[in-house]
């Protein structure tokens, strides 16, 4: 089996660049229920975005890990882009108009 190079790296072989990586650590988000108070971490998968047309419908929502609760709360155009980038499962919400 041949060895694939890196494009641009004279020689340099794929298991090279990579050599000595480790994982990435998960992302959690910070959250709070405002039924129970609770106060927790949260990763991507437990959350979902929805993105609509303006900011009254745009907002995330999970479920309270302590009492169950279904949370939503406004996601403003800053929690929108965090948590895209951590990989938090979008929905974009489209107008019936």
């Amino acid at each position: 089996m041949s060895e694939t190079t890196v494009s641009g790296a004279s020689g340099m072989t794929v298991a090279t660049a990579f050599a000595g990586m480790r994982g990435v650590a998960p992302v959690v988000f910070r959250a709070g229920c405002p039924d129970c108070r609770g106060r927790f971490e949260l990763a991507a998968s437990a959350l979902r975005l929805a993105i609509g047309a303006s900011h009254r419908t745009t907002f995330y929502s999970f479920t309270c890990p302590d009492c169950g609760a279904s949370v939503r709360k406004p996601a403003g155009e800053r929690i929108v882009e965090l948590l895209t980038d951590g990989g938090v499962r979008t929905l974009r919400l489209h107008s019936t108009v």
